[in-house]
């Protein structure tokens, strides 16, 4: 008789009970600092009394019985105590199994369901592959394809809203063309998206974008942790996260271990949103890709229930109170920066560009400070102090060559039917104008700045990249 899977499973549960129970009993005479007379008399009352058995049922046991299983404990600890399984007699024959221990040593690489039709190709007849594979982990035979053994990783959670957030790409529609790339952060403890943008473009521009919107929308996290990407491994994020003491966590390559979360995040865009984007639309441009995303995230992925938290993301993450960045922080966070040396004629060259600077910095290296979409304004600063702005000399270029508009070229209009996304973006708009209602405001009351049409509760205002950059500084 062989026993399946859960029938082992409980057997090994029922098991550990009884070993349990019975250290429960032998516990205080097991005490190492009694005198054998003292331990006589516990074993002895032990054994009058009645007791609730590991199953509920009421037992008694005798004094013979409560010495052994001390021998067992002192010999053997707690395992000894914790009965054998039963032994039972497989059903499959010994030498199929031997057979196919033989053929996966042979070839490592070799997986229970390849064995498996070697064994029927053989001799017409093969155990089940689980049966085959739950074999080979016994015998620690289980390996990857490429013969090595496979690597477990403990499961993590943060402990509290942004103590972590894991950043990634995703690869999604194409829009007049060209391929749309999601650029997201999601906070690790309550599966909230903190920062998100469509780009065009797989760089620290947009990815700058998209960390830059989560964080003055959800405060500064303790962590980000991010793969090799050439953008996020770029020097001017890392000057980012410096700048708000954020702590920059890379992945080993090969070992995308602990970005589960984001995995399974992309998963539900390619699922819920992406597939409403695929059913014979056409997306005019990005601000409409972003617009709509970000009105499925907010009304409809922070409100759902998430289904290993069992709590709306909104609802796990509004548990704190975020340390939110300051205006000037963000400001100076988002500035790029680059050294130089200052040469005999007191001018610094950058991106193709030249400066004058204050004659008294001639010989030394000092760090040139940006806005990337602006490189006609440069402030000159050295050991920390600013040192003035730099003035233009020779200027080739405005812009760096990574913060290029995205291309936005309007295309034919979406086809007639019922449009999902859309939907939802009426709905989100609805509960804003509800939530807010200036009209009903006096005159005294309105605030001292217009909210720009299409501003988004919870997110920065979506810039149009046809005429403005991404990145406000």
């Amino acid at each position: 008789m062989a026993f399946s899977h859960d029938e082992e499973r409980v057997r090994a549960e029922r098991s550990r009970a009884v070993g349990l129970f019975r250290y429960s009993l032998i516990s205080e005479p097991a005490n190492p600092k009694l005198s054998t007379r003292q331990r006589g008399r516990l074993v002895r009352a032990i054994a009058e009394r009645e007791h609730d058995g590991p199953f509920g049922q009421p037992v008694r046991v005798s004094r013979p019985t409560l010495d052994r299983w001390l021998r067992d404990w002192r010999r053997g600890g707690f395992d000894a105590l914790v009965p054998a399984p039963p032994k039972v007699s497989p059903r499959t024959p010994g030498e199929v199994l031997d057979l196919a221990v033989a053929l996966k040593t042979e070839v490592p690489e070799r997986t229970a369901v390849q064995i498996a039709a070697i064994l029927r190709a053989h001799s017409g007849w093969s155990p089940d592959e689980r049966t085959l594979q739950r074999h080979f982990v016994r015998l620690e035979l289980s390996t990857r394809p490429n013969g090595l053994p496979p690597q477990a990783f403990g499961r993590f959670e943060a402990d509290a809203p942004n103590q972590r957030w894991t950043g990634d790409a995703l690869h999604g529609p194409t829009v007049n063309g060209r391929k749309a790339i999601l650029f997201a952060f999601i906070d690790d403890h309550s599966r909230l998206l903190a920062g998100y943008r469509w780009a065009r473009r797989e760089d620290t521009v947009r990815l700058e974008a998209a960390l830059h919107n989560g964080l003055a929308a959800r405060g500064i996290p303790d962590s980000l942790y991010m793969d090799n990407g050439s953008a996020m491994i770029d020097k001017q994020l890392q000057r980012a996260c410096a700048c708000l003491g954020i702590r920059i966590v890379h992945s080993r390559p090969g070992q995308p271990a602990g970005r589960g979360k984001i995995e399974r995040f992309f998963r539900t865009v390619r699922e819920q949103f992406l597939v409403e984007i695929g059913s014979g639309r056409e997306l005019e441009d990005m601000t409409q890709l972003n617009t709509l995303f970000t009105a499925w995230v907010e009304t409809v992925y922070h409100r759902r229930e998430h289904s290993e938290t069992a709590q709306p993301p909104i609802q796990r993450w509004s548990v704190i109170s975020p340390r939110m960045p300051s205006t000037a922080q963000l400001h100076e966070a988002f500035l790029w920066s680059e050294w130089r040396t200052v040469t005999k004629t007191s001018t610094v060259g950058l991106h193709g560009n030249k400066y004058e600077v204050d004659a008294v910095l001639v010989g030394r290296k000092v760090e040139l400070v940006f806005d990337p979409f602006d490189l006609t304004r440069i402030e000159v600063r050295w050991h920390g102090r600013s040192m003035g702005q730099a003035v233009p000399h020779v200027i080739g270029r405005h812009v760096h060559a990574k913060a290029r508009p995205d291309d936005t070229t309007a295309s034919a209009p979406a086809p007639t039917g019922i449009d999902y996304l859309h939907l939802v973006e009426a709905q989100h708009t609805a509960e804003l104008a509800e939530r807010v209602q200036y009209s009903q405001l006096r005159d005294d009351q309105l605030p001292d700045q217009a909210v720009p049409d299409g501003h988004i509760h919870g997110q920065l205002p979506l810039p149009d990249t046809g005429q403005t950059s991404e990145v406000s500084t």
